[in-house]
């Protein structure tokens, strides 16, 4: 019993590894290649923007099928294929010349990520922890933030080698290296399940948030109205939440912000990310689904509003550093929060299924959020618009999410009447 216990805290530190190599340095730190690929191969940055649609597209369309991997190959082999995708992505972007390869890369990219970041967390922890689930996700998945600060002081050095415009060739082959000794030691510890997991599943009656009941069959959940509603409501959070992330930093420029207080509104946004992650599991273990979902969603809103009023004025400074900060409260309903949801409103029976389904509309929400956003800013000249647009249906979401968590709350009362 001691040693299951113990060896629980090896997967969890494990898969706050692969957080910390894969989003840390295959996803943060891609903003960093865009001036120099695109300054040594002439492609437009409209162009080379394509392999991220790819990425979003690949990883919304494997997650579709999460629950059906999973339950085939197991979560072990599926992470040695997320690592070996990530591996052949970077090694393929280190070769690239045209926008048609970087894309190539862009779609093994986004299939490494979905079998080794948020899905395959919540999937892992689901699996090996019984209590505290949202906390140990929150920790797991906070490694985002600070694999992605250690990433750019590696990576940038070698992109901007002195007298090299070719440097962005070594980092992409860097960053393929550090994935690929990551991937190995993962695979040499990680275990399959829990030693006696017939016990380790065993469902708790103390405490009935997240995947603590049984649920229902994933082919009941399907037929369940709140299960579109939900849906409907991740994929808006998605679309609005990662398309105003990716016109922020444009938009505060926009409006007269210099750029080193804007680099510095980013610096503090990306610290608060870290400690959000953590904070939202925390709450969601003690105060339940609808008041963290709440605060989240609420706080998503009020810094839009904010982001609305930023001028080059020392209140309009204020507000931008209010964004920085806040916004990372905001950003966990993309990722934490998902196998939170998956849990908590259909329970342990379907989760993985559900998992990933929720993931892929809240991946193609990205995919559409960011293009969106920028034919606003055409048409009008301005992104207030779009963030305007953006509160509108954040507002409707929250109000929606209330009938979406009651719905499941009634259900799951009956289905345990049922069973006395």
């Amino acid at each position: 019993m001691e040693k299951k216990i113990e060896y629980k805290w090896v997967i969890v530190s494990l898969c706050f590894l692969m957080v910390f190599a894969c989003l840390g340095f295959c996803s943060s730190t891609k903003s960093l290649f865009v001036a120099a690929v695109t300054k040594a191969t002439g492609i437009s940055r409209t162009a080379f923007s394509l392999n991220d649609s790819c990425r979003y597209i690949s990883t919304s369309i494997i997650n579709i099928f999460f629950g059906a991997l999973v339950q085939r190959f197991g979560t072990r082999k599926l992470i040695g294929a997320g690592f070996l995708s990530l591996v052949i992505s970077f090694l393929v972007y280190s070769v690239a010349t045209n926008f048609l390869v970087f894309c190539i890369g862009g779609c093994f990219l986004g299939i490494g990520l979905a079998w080794t970041t948020t899905t395959m967390v919540g999937c892992v922890v689901n699996k090996w922890c019984k209590e505290s689930k949202g906390t140990i996700m929150g920790a797991i998945l906070a490694a985002n933030g600070f694999g992605g600060a250690l990433a750019t002081q590696i990576i940038s050095p070698v992109i901007y080698q002195e007298g090299n415009t070719n440097g962005y060739k070594s980092a992409y082959f860097l960053i393929a290296m550090i994935i690929l000794v990551v991937g190995i030691f993962i695979q040499l510890f990680f275990r399959e399940n829990p030693k006696n997991s017939s016990s380790e599943t065993i469902i708790s009656t103390k405490n009935k948030r997240g995947n603590s009941w049984e649920g229902m069959e994933y082919s009941k959940a399907v037929k369940k109205v709140y299960f579109y509603g939900a849906a409907t409501c991740i994929f808006l959070t998605g679309f609005v939440l990662q398309g105003i992330t990716g016109i922020s930093a444009v938009h505060m420029k926009d409006v007269g912000l210099s750029a080193s207080y804007i680099a510095t509104v980013l610096s503090l946004h990306s610290l608060s990310l870290s400690f959000f992650k953590f904070f939202t599991g925390f709450i969601y273990d003690r105060l339940g689904l609808r008041i963290t979902t709440n605060i989240c969603s609420v706080t998503a809103v009020l810094v839009m509003i904010a982001l609305v009023f930023v001028t080059d004025s020392a209140t309009g400074k204020a507000l931008a550093m209010i964004y920085g900060i806040f916004s990372s409260l905001a950003l966990p309903l993309e990722t934490i929060m998902l196998p939170i949801f998956a849990g908590d409103l259909f329970g342990q029976k379907s989760f993985n299924e559900v998992l990933g389904i929720f993931v892929s509309v809240n991946t193609a929400g990205y995919a559409l959020g960011a293009p969106a956003m920028n034919l606003f800013y055409d048409l009008f000249g301005s992104y207030r618009i779009s963030l305007v647009l953006g509160i509108t249906i954040l507002v409707m979401v929250i109000i929606y999410m209330q009938f979406v968590i009651s719905a499941s709350k009634q259900e799951r009362e009956k289905l345990e009447c049922a069973k006395g």
